[in-house]
């Protein structure tokens, strides 16, 4: 489908090209960006715009739940973690809550940080090691 829209043909362009990392990365910061118009639309008294904005959120929670690989140990802390943030996120949609929004903010930042610290291990090793992964 093509688009006269520059920066939606940049956007798909970056996805479509993005490693699984990146894309992991993509989606915590998107989950950020929706709590943050999430909490704005709280302040406003915007309950449509909170609502679909937390909604939002919550899939990409949902996301990263069913990306797990569950072989690992480490999965199994995150997807408690996961569930979690995910069940505060439908508690600070029905309560209006912006307190539960800044907890949750604070774990994805938290993952995020964490993802990005990752992706910058790994690229370091590979150039290190000649670009051969």
């Amino acid at each position: 489908m093509a688009t006269n829209n520059p920066y939606q043909s940049y956007q798909a362009n970056a996805v479509q090209t993005a490693s699984p990392g990146e894309l992991t990365l993509m989606l915590y910061n998107g989950c950020l960006k929706f709590i943050k118009m999430a909490r704005k639309a709280m302040e406003e008294n915007n309950v449509e715009e909170r609502h679909t904005n937390l909604l939002k959120a919550q899939k990409i929670i949902q996301e990263l739940m069913v990306t797990l690989n569950m072989d690992y140990e480490v999965a199994k802390s995150m997807m408690t973690m996961y569930d979690y943030m995910y069940r505060r996120l439908v508690e600070a949609n029905i309560k209006s809550d912006v307190a539960i929004l800044d907890e949750v903010e604070g774990y994805v930042t938290e993952f995020r940080d964490t993802w990005k610290q990752v992706i910058q291990i790994n690229r370091q090793r590979q150039y290190a090691q000649g670009g051969q992964a």
